[in-house]
Formats: C-alpha cells, structure tokens, sequence
C-alpha cells in the first residue's frame, strides 16, 4: 500500500503527526504532499522539524489567495503528484482547503480517499470550512471519525456505516507525545515575564471574527474586560492575519500582551498553565479540553460539542459582556472533566485500518 498524506497549515501537521510517526515506525511506503497553504513550507518547517517528522517531498508553495484561486491551485497540484506517484490512498486531515482539494483530486483520478477527523459539524454554511469537512466527508472512502457522535452525524447523512471507524481524535496522541518535550522548555514564559497559572491565553484568527471589524472590535473589547476584571495578563499570539486586520481596522487594545505566534512546543507550554483560554480555534478547544484547562469559545457555534457536553468549554459569541461573564463562569468550574477524544491511540488505529483493508 502506497500512501500519500496532504498537509496544508499547521494545525494539519500537528494532527497528522501521530499517523506520520505510525507509517514511519512501520517502514510503510507512503510520502508527504505540503501544500503551502498557510504562506509557505518554509515558515511551517519548524513545526515538521520540532515534532521530528520526515522531510516533505513534495512542496507545492501555493501561498495565500482567494478561496476558489487557492483551492484550484492546490487541486491542479496535487493532481500533477498523484499522477506521477500513483498511491493507493490519499489522506487528508480537517477541513482546510487543502483538505478539499486532496480529496477531489483524489476521487476524480478513482483514488482511494481517508478522512482523518470526519464527521465534525458546525452547521453553520458561512463558514468555508464547514462547506469543505461536508465535501470531504462524501469523497471519502474511509472516515475517521474522532468519536460516537461524529460517527452519528455521518450516519444521519447516508454515509455506509462500513465507511466509518471511530479511532478518537489524533490531537490527544499529539498532545500527549509532544506535552513532556515542551514542559522541558521555559524560555517562553521568561520572554513574555508572565508566570504559569497566573495568566489567559488568546488565539483570535477566524475569518469571520477578523474580516469583521465590529465582531473584532466585540471580542477585543471582550478581552480587555477580562484583563481588567481579573487582573491578570491577557497574552495573545497574533496570527499575521489578526494582526493585519487589527491594524487595517484601526483597533489598539491596550491590556492585552501581544506578542509573535509561537511554535507548537511553545503554544502547548503556554496552553497547560493558562488559568483560562479563550479562543475560535476548534483545535484549541480539543487540546484545553484534553489539558483540563477551562475553555470559552469565541464563536456562536462549535463543531467540537464534546467540550461543552464534558463542562469543559462555553460559547460565548462576542459580546464583550458574555465574553466577561463566560469568563467567570468557567473560572468557576472543577477541572474534572473526562476526556471525550480518545486514549491517544487513534494514529496506530488509523494505520491499522488502512493496512486491513486498503
């Protein structure tokens, strides 16, 4: 069995990382395809070289664009591979882009496609990433899903049962190979002079909340209430995005610390001794939830309702009002909560199911 693995950003590294280390502990035929979706290889090296992946062999460097330029690129691209390469299967995480041009170019050249992480729903068709886990989910042949839920979901939509295998989440494999490696590292509350426990920690990036200057001014304006309330450090890691919007549309919080993004080590480092994350990541929403680190999810909906079933997270939207009071909320919270994701096994599970039946 030749296998072709589709990377894209970085979240898709971390989460694809289990699955990699599995096919190179066995000496599997498989290879890598990155398709530069987030600006280039090059800035996501770190991550593949921190997490001591093998090198890419195929780099396609599409960088950013318009969602339909983008995708197309990728799409033309990884054709251009499967054609010389000629794999048996083409694996793709998510619900990015580059997720669904693997999988259409995939399943028009009649390869076989494996969706790690299937079945995750928002239910909310403004978001493009919920437009490309559906398109996904029906290219594949064999579907992940990360729990019971996620299997009912595709159920519900007509996948074939026999399609489906629910393996847990690969994030709790990545956080649990990676959480000893970055406990090893301090330099990161020394650049930042805050201390573990006694700060929040941001991530802000979405679309939806960026692009939009009063949903961005909301949530910042959310943020700063919680730095003032509670009187700690606000830390927030700007994605270039964020950054460039926020400076676009004039906004310049003044409580919060802002500083440059940081690689996984240091982000899960920073994530295990927040007191509190707030976030419109679905990938942070598992990975706190895992941590059992409180969550508030800055979005009005999730496709991770796992973590607000366990206690584990809050939607809060982004009224800077709810942002505060969610904020109390979780604070209050035991951090007891059982993780719904899996025993940190599904990369072995994944590859087992790929060497039984492909």
């Amino acid at each position: 069995m030749k296998t072709a693995v589709v990377l894209g950003t970085r979240p898709e590294i971390i989460k694809m990382s289990p699955v990699i280390r599995e096919l190179e502990k066995r000496k599997s035929d498989y290879f890598i395809i990155h398709t530069g979706q987030h600006y280039s290889y090059n800035l996501d090296r770190v991550f593949i070289e921190q997490l001591k992946l093998p090198p890419v062999k195929y780099n396609l460097e599409v960088g950013s664009a318009s969602h339909a330029v983008q995708t197309g690129k990728i799409l033309a691209g990884i054709e251009g591979v499967l054609k010389r390469e000629k794999p048996d299967i083409v694996l793709v995480e998510g619900d990015t882009n580059s997720t669904l041009a693997g999988a259409l170019a995939a399943v028009k050249l009649h390869v076989k496609v494996g969706h790690v992480e299937a079945g995750l729903r928002s239910y909310d068709r403004s978001m493009p990433e919920e437009i490309n886990r559906i398109l996904a989910d029906h290219c594949s042949d064999y579907l992940f899903a990360p729990t019971e839920g996620a299997k009912a979901i595709l159920l519900g939509e007509g996948v074939p049962e026999e399609k489906i295998f629910v393996t847990g989440n690969t994030i709790v494999d990545a956080v649990n190979q990676n959480l000893e490696i970055a406990k090893g590292k301090d330099i990161v509350f020394k650049s930042m002079d805050v201390k573990p426990g006694k700060y929040c920690l941001v991530t802000v990036h979405r679309q939806e909340n960026v692009d939009n200057r009063g949903r961005f001014a909301s949530i910042l304006e959310g943020l700063e209430k919680v730095a003032a309330a509670l009187r700690i450090p606000v830390v927030y890691p700007m994605h270039p995005r964020s950054r460039k919007m926020m400076m676009e549309f004039g906004l310049q919080p003044h409580r919060l610390v802002l500083v440059e993004p940081e690689d996984f080590l240091n982000f899960l480092q920073l994530e295990s001794n927040a007191r509190l994350v707030l976030t419109d990541s679905g990938g942070v929403q598992e990975e706190t939830c895992i941590l059992r680190v409180p969550c508030v999810t800055l979005r009005d909906n999730t496709e991770r309702p796992e973590t607000i079933e366990v206690g584990a997270n809050i939607l809060a939207g982004t009224s800077p009002e709810k942002i505060l009071k969610c904020s109390r909320t979780m604070l209050g919270r035991k951090k007891n909560w059982e993780n719904p994701f899996g025993d940190g096994e599904a990369g072995r599970r994944i590859v087992d199911i790929l060497e039984g039946k492909t």
